[in-house]
């Protein structure tokens, strides 16, 4: 299926209610910061950015007037005092911006800020974009239910976000895997099945190779890959399932090669059980917080009437569980996907205790 016929035109960007605000503030994710993203707008001109290779990014480096610029220097300074230490001024003397980067690709539109510590030459990025709720759904579900957590903030319509470290999937799957052993793309394809079965359970969508990283782990004696989501911004929101599993994208057809070349059906079958158990047991530690998220996401509007009338049709299908005809927004639709998840896991677990009572 081509990449156009599988993902919609454009996802509108929603905004924050008040139940979701009231849960931001709650878990200390609302913070006043001194910028906004309207802000970054006003720059005065930009050159293209690119790689080593000489190849366009599709980011653009922007350059304020005189006037603006000391200003803006100082506000970023201070977001990333609030981001990565305790929102004082005391560090921001050893801070600099060295670049301020746009990109016009995709629906963010984000900015990306490259902070550096003139003590030690020790550099690292945030990004600024505009307010999401699907978005900051993704977010939270990300934190609570991957094995990372997540830095992030939000006030009013500005959403300020961590740089996710890693190689580029896109770049990665190029340069890079085949120079990997054999054994090591045998792991790959264990971590890609866990990947593509976790997006699946809790609706992230468009995991294009672009949209995560890989992450090379050095244990002891050899190297161990992780994949990481760093796009949330199709958080629950197609009606196409296919959208929510990474091997439908046609970028990541060598990552579905090698899980076809070095895993047999039940070793796959395998993973995707331990990736649902270790899921459900997430879903279970976190508790309160994420049944607000929960109380939260299920009457807000994140998506269009068709594509939740189409998902939970298509999730219905695969589950046969009728309360997903039942549900109207998706957020009932994650909301029980995820609570599908969690009973499984609970019903083989009581099962299990109940053999080894008798």
């Amino acid at each position: 299926m081509s990449e156009e016929k599988l993902m919609s035109k454009k996802k509108p960007a929603y905004p924050v209610h008040k139940k979701l605000d009231a849960y931001l503030d709650r878990y200390n994710r609302k913070i006043e910061i001194p910028i906004f993203y309207e802000d970054l707008l006003r720059f005065s001109g930009s050159v293209v950015v690119y790689d080593a290779d000489g190849e366009d990014t599709l980011w653009v480096r922007v350059y304020y007037s005189d006037s603006d610029r000391k200003e803006i220097d100082m506000s970023l300074k201070q977001v990333y005092s609030i981001l990565h230490s305790d929102g004082s001024n005391r560090i921001l003397e050893y801070l600099n911006v060295d670049a301020v980067d746009f990109c016009t690709f995709g629906n963010s539109k984000p900015f990306r800020i490259k902070v550096r510590n003139i003590l030690n030459d020790n550099y690292t990025y945030f990004y600024v974009k505009k307010t999401d709720a699907s978005r900051i759904y993704g977010l939270e579900l990300e934190h609570m239910l991957s094995p990372y957590n997540l830095n992030f903030l939000v006030y009013k319509d500005t959403l300020i976000e961590e740089h996710i470290a890693g190689i580029p999937g896109d770049v990665f799957i190029k340069d890079m895997l085949p120079k990997c052993t054999e054994s090591e793309k045998a792991q790959l394809a264990k971590e890609f099945v866990k990947f593509n079965e976790r997006c699946m359970i809790r609706l992230l969508g468009d995991m294009r190779s672009y949209n995560y990283v890989i992450v090379p782990v050095h244990d002891f004696d050899h190297v161990v890959y992780k994949i990481r989501a760093i796009d949330f911004d199709q958080q629950s929101f197609e009606g196409k399932l296919k959208v929510y599993r990474p091997q439908f994208f046609k970028e990541n057809y060598k990552m579905v090669e090698l899980v076809r070349d070095k895993l047999l059906k039940s070793s796959v079958d395998q993973y995707k059980i331990e990736e649902r158990s270790i899921v459900a047991k997430r879903i279970l530690s976190s508790g309160n917080r994420i049944r607000r998220l929960i109380s939260a996401v299920k009457p807000d509007t994140i998506s269009l009437p068709e594509n939740i009338e189409r998902l939970k049709l298509e999730i219905y299908e695969l589950t046969k569980d009728m309360d997903f005809k039942k549900s109207t927004t998706m957020g009932e639709v994650l909301s029980l996907a995820l609570d599908f998840v969690k009973r499984n896991y609970e019903d083989v677990s009581m099962k299990q205790i109940m053999e080894k009572k008798f």
